[in-house]
């Protein structure tokens, strides 16, 4: 690997180049889907192929090949190096890159098992054991089920002229499944998802998480689902459970921090931010109990690496503490924007044909500090009428993300504190100041819980990132509930 990174990055330099990186990846998927007593599908996908990055008279540019020799590195870089003067006279900056430590280094997420070890029999037995036991529920009539596990993983191989040379693999799984009841004679269905996160680990995962037991949980609440209580709307407090509110988290604070989108470098496509550079050290984002971090070593986190794809070592650091926000989301060329000496180590391309740009790390809630548990019945417990939400479910955010509703996969009434009966149709609404500032409460460590999305989309052309959002439960005041199976007019 090093004789074929050290083509591109000699030849780089002799055209001129004052940097340049290479990356060298292949990436291989597996997917496996169930459907009741059948398998539906099973997809294995692989792609291998690499992507040279050069700067030329302050000037980015940029080619790539799936033909990984000697011979097409050179071509190939000989482009980037064509694209990158052809760049100039768009480009209205000099590219400036925040000093970067080379790095000699092998990384790998710690996993106990490799699921490319694991035979596809012993996958798909599983998948069909949990079907058939969420279908033993009984309900208003049929009940249907599919499940699914998700694998991927990275082997990529980094060197760039700053002197660094690195090689990762990078593994991500994920168990899923949805129950679907269905009500002949109202002409309803209710469906009720795993609540089951993807998450930065092997095999090892999907024999430790209780799908199992779940599935019939699930199928129960399914069916719940039809006669519970509608909610009736208005200000209310809610208590969110961890796997509603990593979704909250990554909408109204990971993409808003993120600083190419306060920039205005992806509003034709996903938006801006109501966020603003000289809101550092300054904007009141939430109460004292919100406190966010982003990392990108979080143990188990989809977006843990060693090092970026600037080859940056990773590290954690601060978005908003005691409610203020303290900082940003920052790679080597965006850095000196916001007066930092180093990239934060957020840069991340999801494939070897894909320009590296900056990426959401983990970003996460912290708990309550000391060793009192507090869980989401202590919360709800000063709670007089409100609700409990739990699991994610659809959401919508304006381009600002600013103005914001979230919905759940399940929904409990609190009465004078205490989780009482089910609700439906019910969704959260706020905006992100009013909502994080309403937070009075958040649960200890021992509630803390990952969440996340194989799947954040982002840039132009398109590109996924895979990502994780720790938090313990929180309680937030008065926020406005909507009744989503209201009529209009």
């Amino acid at each position: 690997m090093k004789e074929l990174a050290d083509v591109a990055l000699n030849a780089a330099k002799m055209r001129g180049a004052s940097y340049a990186d290479i990356r060298i990846n292949r990436y291989y998927n597996q997917f496996i889907n169930t459907r009741e007593k059948r398998v539906t599908n099973i997809v294995n996908t692989e792609s291998y192929g690499f992507g040279v990055r050069v700067i030329v008279d302050g000037v980015w540019g940029f080619a790539a090949s799936h033909n990984v020799t000697k011979e097409e590195i050179a071509r190939i870089t000989d482009a980037a190096i064509m694209i990158a003067r052809a760049n100039r006279a768009l480009q209205r900056a000099r590219v400036e890159l925040v000093p970067v430590k080379a790095y000699t280094d092998t990384w790998k997420t710690p996993i106990k098992k490799d699921p490319w070890d694991v035979s596809l029999s012993t996958k798909v037995d599983l998948l069909l054991k949990i079907n058939e036991e969420a279908g033993k529920a009984k309900g208003p009539g049929p009940l249907f089920v599919d499940s699914s596990m998700f694998f991927r993983k990275e082997a990529k191989y980094f060197a760039s002229t700053d002197g660094s040379y690195l090689d990762q693999l990078i593994i991500a799984s994920w168990p899923s499944f949805t129950v679907t009841s269905v009500d002949e004679k109202g002409g309803k269905f209710e469906q009720r998802n795993s609540l089951a996160a993807p998450t930065g680990k092997g095999y090892e995962y999907i024999e430790e998480y209780p799908m199992l037991a779940e599935a019939p949980v699930a199928a129960e609440e399914a069916i719940k689902k039809h006669t519970a209580k509608a909610v009736e709307p208005g200000k209310k407090d809610i208590v969110l459970d961890p796997t509603n509110m990593w979704l909250t988290i990554h909408e109204s604070i990971g993409h808003a921090t993120e600083l190419d989108r306060i920039l205005g470098y992806e509003a034709n496509y996903a938006g801006t931010s109501f966020v603003t550079v000289d809101g550092i050290g300054k904007l009141q984002y939430g109460s004292q109990f919100v406190n966010i971090v982003a990392d990108k070593t979080q143990t188990d986190g989809l977006a843990t690496v060693g090092y970026d794809d600037d080859g940056v070592k990773t590290r954690q650091w601060d978005l908003i503490r005691d409610g203020k926000l303290v900082d940003l989301q920052a790679i080597r060329d965006q850095a000196t924007i916001i007066g930092h000496k180093e990239s934060h180590g957020c840069c991340y391309a999801d494939n070897w044909s894909s320009v590296p740009f900056q990426r959401m790390p983990n970003v996460s809630l912290q708990p309550a500090s000391g060793d009192k548990s507090i869980s989401a019945d202590d919360l709800m417990a000063d709670v007089k009428d409100g609700v409990y939400v739990v699991g994610d479910s659809s959401y919508s955010i304006d381009q600002q993300r600013y103005n914001f509703q979230f919905s759940g996969q399940t929904f409990w009434e609190i009465k004078n504190g205490k989780k009482g009966q089910m609700l439906r149709d019910v969704a959260y609404q706020s905006r992100t100041p009013d909502f994080w500032n309403s937070c009075d409460g958040v649960g200890s460590r021992q509630h803390y819980k990952l969440g996340g999305s194989f799947f954040d989309g982002k840039g132009q052309p398109g590109q996924i990132n895979a990502v994780s959002h720790g938090c313990p439960p929180a309680r937030f005041r008065k926020v406005n509930i909507l009744n989503t199976g209201g009529k209009l007019g």
